[in-house]
């Protein structure tokens, strides 16, 4: 089973839900020193804890994918996490990484091979201009 972003009637598929709770989870590890959703609300709790932005939060939610990205770019691809709440859990594939994969900015690749920040980006921008909600859906 696999999951996507979902804006109006296109659905941008991302990968497992294990590899999406990871994308989060890596950056409310590292960027979150307070817990989860405390700096980044449109994003980690609006959206994936509840599973749907509304359009008019999705500007905020383009802004802190932005940051987000930019702050990731400081650490290492060794530095994921893939569950917040287990943080012994390790990749399914372990270490073994395209060399294109320099830092945790552009660790994440969907199931279609796009970068997953990419995707999110794109998805809030569509959000945005098509005012329609954006949601996790079931593929």
């Amino acid at each position: 089973m696999a999951v996507g972003f979902k804006v109006g009637n296109i659905i941008d598929e991302v990968g497992t839900p294990d590899f999406l709770h990871a994308f989060f989870s890596t950056i409310s590890y590292h960027l979150e020193p307070n817990g989860w959703g405390t700096k980044y609300p449109e994003l980690l709790l609006q959206f994936y804890q509840e599973g749907k932005l509304d359009s008019a939060r999705s500007e905020k939610a383009h802004a802190e994918a932005l940051e987000i990205r930019d702050q990731l770019k400081s650490l290492s691809p060794d530095q994921v996490i893939w569950d917040i709440e287990n943080l012994q859990a390790k990749p399914p594939w372990g270490n073994n990484i395209s060399p294109d994969i320099t830092d945790l900015s552009n660790y994440f690749v969907t199931s279609t091979g796009r970068d997953l920040f990419e995707v999110l980006l794109e998805c809030l921008e569509a959000s945005k201009m098509e005012r329609t909600a954006m949601t996790i859906e079931q593929i």
